[in-house]
């Protein structure tokens, strides 16, 4: 059953080939047979699974079911989960049992599916490479060598490893999208505003956004209708209906324009990684697209404006956690501000602690205006241009990261692990949706290369047309169908 996609075995379950409890029981046994090798999760509730695969099929036996009552699914460990150990990857909140749901959270339970647990993530989703959690590293089932991609590795390596059939993740500045390319998955980031953050631990407040990973678009769909919608408990959340994703997922890509933002396709793109994108455009153009090149002339801003916002945001966002009201708090304080000191510098890692640093020093007095305040200047810049491509183009399509996932350890200067977000920051600071679907191999490492993936932009609320095209693009190739071995193996 490991081998089905999420829409398949929500077929397989409507069908009565297997129940709710007997998928669940599967995909638990995959988990504590093979996660050690990945480190792909934090926490598994096996327990609570087996309660809800009991209820998911006594709700289908009185007929009160819908598309995806009983799929199995995990959560990223940003989301809080009542009575469930949510630790955004850090000792920070390593105590923290969250004592209500998350919206999302909220909604898949709703809509009948089961979690089976909390992936593994880098420490408060800071991070291009999940090895910066609290809980070690998470390997890439292509190669457990390489890193999987971040901050979502643990939910990507799941579902490329067949222990879940989809996963929940958070993306911030590609956190979706580039460890969906590194392990060959599908991955979504929606509309900033789409999907309400409400119950997501915070990273960056105007950057976070949910969305779904799993093997295809066909997939996401499903889950994005699921989890999208207004919530009033977050502001930022967009009052605006919520259509059926599924709906026009075959329609016909004849008259389709495509730009490619030639800044994309520059210096620092893997030769590789170039030559699978262009492949994979010609698979477009031969179902009727036209490409032309388009170009974004703000991109290579993106970076040094994120790296203002982002931890300027998160400064403030982990301000909360003191050693006093919740998470780590140090032992045997001396007087206040020890107890302020040493719960912090012991609850928090060494990224979180340079990103605090950054942003506290952008929002202080004599710097706000001539970083934090330009920044966002910048950021309209860029929004502006994703906005004048859509008046030319219907989507942008280009590479989801400059290489493939690279070795564990590999880039110890973070200035180089920040470049590889290149191609996906400008989407958060523009607040558009993104997709990325696999769409070839690079590297030499295991023989066939490691997986690439094609990302695909639209413009704000476009999430039906992006699943549109990359579900018409998998319906003609079949890179999303290819396994790493690890996924093949059987209990």
């Amino acid at each position: 059953m490991h081998d089905k996609t999420l829409t398949e075995l929500a077929a397989g379950l409507a069908s009565g080939a297997f129940s709710s409890r007997e998928l669940t029981q599967a995909f638990l046994a995959r988990i504590d047979r093979l996660d050690g090798d990945l480190n792909s999760f934090i926490s598994v509730t096996a327990e609570q699974a087996l309660v809800e695969a009991d209820r998911a099929d006594a709700a289908r036996a009185a007929g009160n079911i819908g598309p995806l009552t009983g799929v199995p699914l995990a959560l990223k460990d940003l989301f809080c989960t009542e009575g469930v150990k949510t630790s955004a990857g850090s000792r920070m909140l390593d105590n923290f049992i969250a004592p209500y749901d998350a919206t999302v959270v909220e909604k898949l339970r709703a809509a009948g599916t089961v979690s089976l647990g909390k992936t593994n993530m880098d420490e408060f989703a800071m991070g291009s490479s999940n090895e910066n959690s609290f809980y070690g590293p998470v390997r890439n089932p292509w190669d457990p060598a390489a890193v999987p991609g971040g901050s979502s590795g643990g939910s990507a390596a799941a579902v490329a490893a067949g222990l879940v059939p989809a996963a929940m993740g958070t993306d911030t500045g590609g956190s979706i999208r580039q460890p969906a390319a590194f392990c060959g998955i599908t991955g979504l980031k929606p509309t900033y505003g789409r999907v309400s953050r409400y119950g997501i631990i915070a990273y960056a407040s105007s950057l976070d956004q949910a969305g779904p990973m799993a093997r295809t678009a066909e997939d996401c769909a499903h889950l994005l209708g699921a989890i999208a919608g207004h919530d009033l408990r977050d502001s930022t959340s967009v009052a605006r209906g919520v259509p059926d994703y599924t709906q026009e997922l075959d329609t016909p890509l004849a008259g389709l324009k495509i730009g490619l933002p030639k800044e994309y396709f520059g210096d620092g793109l893997d030769p590789a990684v170039e030559s699978a994108i262009r492949e994979a455009v010609k698979v477009f153009e031969s179902l009727g697209a036209t490409v032309r090149e388009i170009s974004l002339p703000h991109t290579h801003y993106a970076i040094p404006a994120y790296y203002v916002i982002a931890p300027a945001e998160a400064s403030s966002n982990l301000a909360r956690y003191d050693g006093v009201r919740f998470g780590h708090r140090c032992n045997a304080p001396e007087d206040l501000m020890d107890l302020y000191k040493r719960s912090r510098a012991e609850g928090f890692g060494e990224e979180v602690k340079r990103r605090i640093l950054m942003g506290t020093h952008t929002l202080s007095e004599g710097f706000f205006d001539a970083y934090y305040k330009k920044a966002q200047q910048v950021r309209r810049l860029i929004r502006q241009d994703f906005l004048d491509a859509f008046d030319e183009v219907d989507v942008l399509m280009g590479p989801a990261s400059p290489t493939p996932a690279f070795d564990l350890g590999a880039r110890k200067d973070p200035v180089s692990m920040y470049l590889q977000d290149i191609y996906t920051i400008a989407i958060n600071l523009a607040g558009i949706p993104g997709i990325s679907v696999p769409a070839g191999f690079a590297g030499g490492r295991p023989a066939e290369g490691r997986p690439v993936g094609l990302q695909i932009l639209g413009a704000h609320f476009a999430e039906a047309r992006l699943l549109n095209v990359a579900h018409q693009f998998q319906q003609a190739t079949d890179w999303h169908l290819r396994r790493p071995a690890l996924a093949e193996e059987t209990l």
